[in-house]
């Protein structure tokens, strides 16, 4: 498929926004985080502006943007109406906990509030990764790594969006969360990256199965009924491109699919994990190791985003012999 700038931008910076946000809030439902002004608001406003930016960059695919809305009234059957309304409900509890910033972390309001923001902002996510893989007319979203794929990266890049919020408060010594800017949160940190970087992994090597298997390359077999013979079009699809064609028609060459996959691992994966190990192990480093693994790990999510739309076929391409 032709990957859409919009739709990569969205599911990168609103995985991490919510992701952020399932972090914040989960801690906060432990009463492991302090409620300082600064340590709370910090990754609220971040995880505002990724989600807010992401969801404003996903209208820009929409043929008419003003009409958006309307997504939100089918959630009864489409994940993607579903994600619209827990992506904005999120922000119901994200604001509560923002005029609660002064109250104890302890109170059961705070740890309430945290774990309803933790719920939304994971059903979000999840829902996200459902609109993809419902989709049956394309083999590489139906595989079981995409789903826990987009959780996992939405957990991951957020958390290092929470590392970096966190590495910049450890200068106010009143807003230090011991518990979770310990070496053990850096160790789980890394852990979450390398548990991520061997899902993407795993799903690259179901996707190259997939595509070493005959192709869907005619009417016939995509219909079904080549059993019952040759099956020929009365008509041409089309008499000139079309919208099935620029969206579902795009080809990624091998030669370059191995490269990208391979920056791509580096930067999301590998640079992080890195970058959290060492800190772990040298504190001190953590002022410069966060913001380089949060450069990496962004940077190498848009690459990894771009290929999850570019090597998807589409089964409609069938219909298309110049495809």
């Amino acid at each position: 498929m032709k990957p859409s700038f919009s739709v990569i931008v969205f599911t990168v910076l609103a995985g991490a926004g919510y992701g952020l946000w399932a972090w914040l809030g989960l801690a906060l439902g432990m009463g492991v985080y302090a409620t300082g002004i600064s340590a709370l608001m910090l990754p609220l406003a971040v995880g505002f502006v990724l989600a807010g930016a992401g969801l404003l960059a996903s209208t820009a695919h929409l043929g008419k943007p003003w009409r958006a809305w309307r997504g939100l009234t089918q959630w009864k059957s489409s994940w993607l109406s579903r994600e619209a309304v827990l992506a904005l409900a999120s922000f119901v509890p994200a604001l509560m906990l923002a005029a609660m910033r002064h109250l104890a972390r302890d109170t059961l309001a705070v740890r309430g509030t945290g774990l309803l923001l933790a719920m939304l902002a994971l059903a979000t996510i999840y829902c996200t990764a459902r609109i993809y893989s419902s989709l049956k007319p394309i083999d590489a979203w139906r595989l079981p790594q995409v789903v826990a794929g987009y959780l996992l990266l939405g957990l991951a890049s957020g958390a290092v969006w929470l590392w970096q919020c966190l590495s910049i408060n450890l200068r106010d010594r009143m807003d230090t969360i011991a518990p979770v800017t310990h070496a053990g949160w850096l160790t789980g940190l890394a852990l979450l990256v390398l548990l991520a970087g061997l899902v993407k992994r795993s799903y690259w090597r179901q996707l190259d199965a997939i595509n070493a298997r005959p192709a869907v390359a005619d009417a016939g077999a995509a219909t079904g009924l080549d059993r019952f013979g040759v099956v020929r079009p009365l008509e041409a699809p089309a008499s000139e491109p079309a919208y099935l064609m620029r969206e579902m028609g795009y080809v990624l060459a091998r030669r370059h699919r191995q490269p990208l996959r391979r920056l791509a691992m580096t930067a999301s994966f590998v640079l992080p994990l890195f970058a959290a190990g060492v800190a772990a192990l040298v504190p001190a480093a953590e002022a410069w190791l966060a913001p380089l693994a949060l450069l990496s790990v962004m940077g190498g999510l848009f690459m990894e985003r771009w290929l999850f739309f570019a090597e998807a076929r589409h089964r409609v391409a069938a219909y298309f012999p110049a495809a």
